[in-house]
């Protein structure tokens, strides 16, 4: 079996409350709404791939417990093949707490689990070398960090993306270096650009990680849309002007709509074009996934 992507990072419940507004330290807010979904952030890409057509799969870890068999059902109904799923016979799945407000604003609290207990002599080397694109995002633990970083140096005929989340992006770029330089293409925001170049402006960023070996760097840029630059050519590609419904997710949507741009062999604009429009459709609905489109044939 051959797939077209997968992903590896950590697998969450996210366990989501609409409030009042996002509460400061020491201050009062009410919950208007509570809304429970599969997430993670690479989770989230390979599900938006998965309903663009693409044949996808995912390495990750839960536990044998309520939240790690909604991730697995989810992943089943998605068509995402569950074959590189870790089941941890101890410890909990991952779980995420979520408060966001009326404009879109979010704040996120990591229960992390079983996520973060990775090893690398778990992953089937087989599985994991049978797809074209490993698509990378962060763990808040060190021992999965150092698994991915042995995985990629162990499979260097597959092409990796890297999504790296401001958690890797706090790492540095001496750590991050080793996934960095196999990276064909990496999805920072223009936050994390700049935490992990120390650059300010975002195109400086951009370049910064093209000289580090990545070969295509896609900054996204929120209400502004996202720059894609190849070293070559660059672009500054505007947003979808939509209605902000949840931001949760938004970078997952606008990396799997990319992905599917490369994999479609489009150019460098259409697959940052591709990538606005798919995160446009995710911030338009609740959660990270429930907004993501399905091609229909």
């Amino acid at each position: 079996m051959s797939l077209d992507v997968i992903g590896f990072g950590a697998l969450n419940l996210d366990k989501l409350f609409s409030v009042s507004r996002i509460a400061s330290e020491g201050e009062e807010t009410f919950i208007t709404g509570y809304h429970e979904t599969p997430g993670g952030s690479a989770a989230n890409s390979i599900v938006g791939l998965s309903r663009l057509g693409m044949k996808t799969g995912y390495i990750g870890k839960i536990a044998d417990d309520r939240e790690g068999a909604i991730l697995l059902k989810d992943f089943r109904k998605e068509r995402v093949n569950i074959d590189g799923i870790i089941v941890a016979t101890k410890g909990k799945s991952g779980v995420v707490i979520g408060f966001i407000d009326d404009k879109g604003n979010s704040a996120l609290y990591v229960d992390p689990g079983v996520n973060d207990t990775i090893k690398f002599d778990e992953i089937d080397l087989k599985y994991a070398s049978k797809t074209k694109i490993i698509h990378i995002t962060s763990f808040v633990g060190q021992t999965s960090f150092e698994a991915q970083k042995q995985l990629v140096e162990a499979i260097p005929d597959v092409m990796i993306s890297f999504d790296p989340g401001e958690i890797y992006s706090r790492k540095g770029l001496d750590e991050l270096r080793p996934i960095i330089k196999r990276s064909y293409v990496i999805f920072p925001n223009r936050r994390e650009a700049t935490i992990i170049t120390g650059e300010v402006e975002y195109q400086k960023a951009a370049e910064a990680l093209i000289k580090e070996g990545v070969k295509v760097a896609a900054v996204t840029l929120g209400s502004e849309g996202c720059y894609v630059t190849d070293g070559k050519e660059s672009h500054v590609i505007e947003a979808q002007k939509v209605t902000v419904t949840d931001a949760t997710g938004a970078g997952d949507a606008f990396a799997s709509g990319f992905i599917y741009g490369m994999l479609n062999n489009r150019k460098l604009y259409d697959c940052g074009k591709m990538g606005n429009f798919i995160a446009s459709c995710a911030i338009g609905r609740f959660g990270a996934r429930d907004g993501l489109p399905v091609l229909t044939f």
